[in-house]
């Protein structure tokens, strides 16, 4: 994991992913659009790997749970994303614990926090991600 998040951190990278097969996957888009589009289009990326990330929300923790995911470590994590991913048996580890992601303007909760808030199944919350971004 250490050299995920040096890569993460030296890169200015959002998220890197080592695939089961070792392979690394650089991103740098804010959010949690890419793992939405890494489960839903290309999972074999997600099952079993690795995962260093910026910050890590509900969402995203769902997007990893259905993906497959064994492992994750967040700059940022929220209590709710720590809680589904150990429910699931993912190991989470992170450098801050918050009680909710907040929004990029800083004022309020990240959307696809509340989104996520009051549902427990990954699933449905992925569908619910995607209906977000169909909307948006």
């Amino acid at each position: 994991m250490k050299h995920l998040i040096d890569t993460l951190h030296h890169e200015g990278l959002t998220l890197v992913i080592s695939s089961e097969d070792g392979t690394l996957h650089r991103y740098t888009h804010r959010g949690v659009k890419d793992l939405l589009t890494l489960v839903t289009e290309t999972p074999a990326v997600l099952h079993g790997a690795l995962i260093a990330d910026k910050a890590v929300g509900k969402a995203a923790a769902a997007c990893m749970v259905v993906g497959g995911v064994r492992q994750v470590h967040a700059d940022v994590m929220s209590e709710p994303a720590l809680d589904l991913l150990g429910a699931h048996g993912i190991i989470a580890e992170y450098d801050t614990l918050v009680d909710h992601i907040i929004n990029r303007a800083g004022d309020g909760w990240c959307p696809m926090e509340l989104l996520s808030r009051d549902e427990h199944d990954p699933a449905t919350i992925i569908q619910k991600i995607k209906a977000f971004f169909d909307a948006h």
